[in-house]
């Protein structure tokens, strides 16, 4: 099959993913806490990761020094500290909120890349897509014009996740640059294998570790499944594409945040929705 079509249809299929983990996070929710759901599905994303690391890699899980700093950081920025405060937010934000600033990556991932990795110069078009993402996040978690009008632009728990998306762009950019090659299960095992001992420690000195319910299996099982079709992703298609085909995901969220969680959308965070695309359509464009 064609290079480009394995990556769209792996970052398609890892969007579903995205879509899917929030609506079990909150049903786990239902007699378990953040924590607790936080730690068990980082060890089931692990052993997903070991998995396919078996059937892909011959469990061949050798790295070297040159490529631990770069999995140790994944890990902390990726797993302990966004994930981790992706999770908390989810007790205080409706889906569509989280997962709708947490696809806002892109701002972040050509800002960083420029003003840190020294990237491509930005164009008209650039500045233009991240200004109509900034709207778009802005109609979102203000919900409607009343709370525009007074100026009420979101919440604490908006801001959470607006932190955990900051961070999830600088682990993009790391990996695009330093594991590009690695195999995909390896990456995604070590990322959240060095989480699952942080969480395992911390469970054993202040509760226990035990699994509340079926959906905290659930989402490490589909996490780990969705993080390494991301991978795979990156390594066929470029950076604008893969964002590109990211928005999907607010939309399976709306469904099934509306279908499971029975969570209403307002008109404005429609228009929002739809600004989304646009700003992702002028940052995937290229100067003539």
């Amino acid at each position: 099959m064609n290079n480009k079509y394995v990556g769209v249809l792996a970052i398609l299929l890892a969007s579903i993913m995205w879509a899917i983990e929030p609506i079990f996070a909150k049903l786990s929710y239902q007699n378990s806490d953040f924590i607790q759901t936080s730690a068990i599905r980082a060890i089931f994303a692990a052993l997903t990761a070991l998995v396919y690391v078996v059937v892909t890699n011959r469990a061949n899980l050798r790295i070297n020094k040159q490529q631990l700093p770069t999995l140790v950081y994944i890990a902390i920025v990726g797993t302990l500290f966004a994930d981790f405060m992706y999770f908390f937010a989810l007790t205080q934000v409706p889906v569509i909120n989280a997962v709708l600033i947490g696809h806002m990556q892109p701002i972040f991932i050509i800002l960083i890349g420029f003003l840190v990795l020294k990237g491509d110069k930005l164009t008209k078009f650039d500045y233009l897509g991240i200004s109509l993402m900034i709207l778009s996040g802005l109609l979102v978690t203000t919900k409607t014009f009343e709370n525009l009008a007074t100026f009420k632009l979101g919440t604490f728990g908006d801001l959470i996740v607006l932190s955990a998306t900051i961070a999830w762009a600088t682990t993009a950019i790391a990996m695009r640059k330093y594991l590009k090659d690695m195999n995909a299960g390896v990456v995604t095992f070590y990322r959240f294998l060095l989480a699952s001992i942080f969480f395992a420690m911390y469970l054993s000195l202040t509760s226990s570790i035990s699994i509340a319910n079926i959906y905290q299996i659930l989402i490490g099982v589909i996490i780990g499944i969705g993080a390494i079709l991301y991978y795979e992703g990156l390594k066929r298609i470029k950076a604008a594409q893969v964002s590109s085909l990211e928005l999907s995901t607010p939309f399976f969220a709306a469904i099934l945040g509306f279908f499971v969680l029975r969570e209403f959308i307002t008109i404005m965070q429609v228009i929002g929705i739809l600004l989304l695309f646009v700003g992702i359509y002028y940052l995937s464009k290229k100067e003539e």
